[in-house]
């Protein structure tokens, strides 16, 4: 069985407040604070562009359909390329590589509200969405970030994770507001507008600070060239994460359609900032305890919770009873989400470990595209109550990816153990796979 305790003692500051402290430890390192609040705003666009895009096309043409279809093609396509500009990031560094596909990713932007604006062909709207797909996982960026800084300090680089996964709730919780609320109260465009105003601020803010950016490792030959995927722990991670966008997409498709069937369509955005609240909440806290027992059983335990949290809502009959339901089930979001970065860290070479976080990201964005897709037919065919066997079943799916692969993910990467061997022992060396250790 898991057990915790609560972290026993201070890391830093002041010793009556234990509490607090494992959080105020890990940002008494230099530049913390910067990259993290870079990172906030580099992730807004995250939550504000899909439903952004949703919200511009439906008031301009009516259309939802369409708007379902350039979501859908932003997903796929940020699925697509978002790991290999985190590829090129770990090959290159983060400056030289963020802000030139930051830029690629705003001037698509820019010609897609230019299109919706003066009423293009659709073709268009689709091509530029497509391009929007290259903008770089801003969290995955971040995180690499802490694992520089703490490597080796197992304890603070789990309250940093902790910490990753409430800012990305909290991206979750307000995006989706700002958007909504700027495109309806202002002009349509306003939603995606502003969405590219965070990430250019965000990026650009985070790509200045090189002080705390991760020293980048040259292409090299062979395997060890190869991509982060060819991890076999990595690869049951990103397929469980498949199975769980697919709960993320359907759970916001369905809840809108709920919500609509109850007449009260516009509460959908509060019922689902409940859930993003409840796994915000449960990462704050999970960062405080210091955990004992495996990662991988850690895990499996999450995805299996995250599933079975499904099944009430099929059984609720209203509104209210829907948010409870849903604050339940955002409690085993955020520790599953820290436990699987301490696992690719843990499975993922250090050359490749931007790449590989971006991975899950990737099996996320696919997940939530399906899911969306699914959950869609189904409420269509069945009804909004119906559309809820959609996460039961894709937690199913997550449950049975997690139970198949649990042995990988107990089986640490040679190359990942080699490494923290040297490291402790003098410090140089190359890993069994022949990798050059990282100053």
């Amino acid at each position: 069985m898991l057990t915790t305790r609560a972290d026993p003692a201070p890391l830093h500051g002041d010793p009556e407040t234990p509490l607090a402290s494992p959080y105020r430890a890990i940002f008494a390192a230099p530049g913390t604070t910067s990259f993290s609040v870079a990172g906030l705003l580099g992730r807004m666009p995250l939550s504000m562009m899909g439903i952004g895009i949703v919200t511009m096309i439906s008031q301009v043409t009516g259309r939802y359909g369409l708007a379902g279809a350039l979501s859908a093609t932003l997903a796929m396509s940020a699925a697509v390329l978002g790991p290999q500009v985190s590829r090129l990031v770990d090959r290159y560094g983060q400056r030289r590589v963020l802000r030139p596909v930051t830029l690629v990713s705003l001037a698509a932007a820019t010609g897609l509200l230019l299109c919706v604006q003066q009423k293009a062909p659709d073709w268009t709207l689709f091509v530029f969405t497509g391009v929007i797909g290259c903008v770089p996982s801003v969290g995955a960026m971040t995180r690499a970030r802490w694992a520089e800084i703490y490597r080796g300090e197992e304890r603070r680089l789990h309250t940093a994770y902790s910490w990753e996964s409430i800012v990305d709730e909290v991206c979750f919780i307000f995006g989706p507001i700002i958007s909504i609320g700027l495109s309806t109260a202002w002009f349509p465009e306003a939603g995606p507008l502003f969405a590219g105003v965070f990430l250019a601020v965000g990026v650009f803010w985070l790509t200045a600070q090189r002080a705390t950016e991760p020293a980048p490792h040259p292409q090299q030959k062979g395997a060890e060239g190869a991509s982060a995927l060819r991890s076999p722990g990595l690869q049951v991670l990103a397929l469980a994460f498949v199975a769980t966008g697919a709960i993320f997409g359907s759970v916001d498709v369905v809840t809108v359609a709920f919500a609509e069937e109850q007449g009260h369509k516009a509460a959908a955005s509060l019922v689902l900032a409940v859930y993003a609240l409840g796994s915000c909440l449960a990462g704050a806290v999970f960062g405080l305890l210091h955990l004992k027992g495996e990662p991988s059983r850690r895990w499996l335990l999450g995805v299996c919770a995250m599933a079975v949290s499904m099944i009430p809502l099929l059984l609720a009959g209203n509104l209210p009873l829907l948010a409870v339901a849903l604050f339940v089930a955002g409690l085993s979001i955020a520790p599953t989400m820290v436990t699987t970065m301490a696992l690719v860290e843990a499975h993922v070479p250090r050359t490749k470990l931007t790449e590989g976080m971006t991975w899950t990201g990737t099996g996320l964005a696919i997940g939530v595209a399906l899911g969306s897709s699914a959950a869609g037919w189904v409420v269509d065919a069945s009804g909004a109550e119906a559309g809820y066997v959609v996460p039961v079943v894709s937690g199913a799916l997550a449950v049975a990816v997690g139970l198949l692969g649990h042995r990988r993910l107990r089986r640490p990467a040679p190359n990942r153990e080699g490494q923290r061997e040297r490291d402790d022992n003098s410090g140089v060396g190359e890993h069994q796979d022949g990798e050059q250790p990282v100053a």
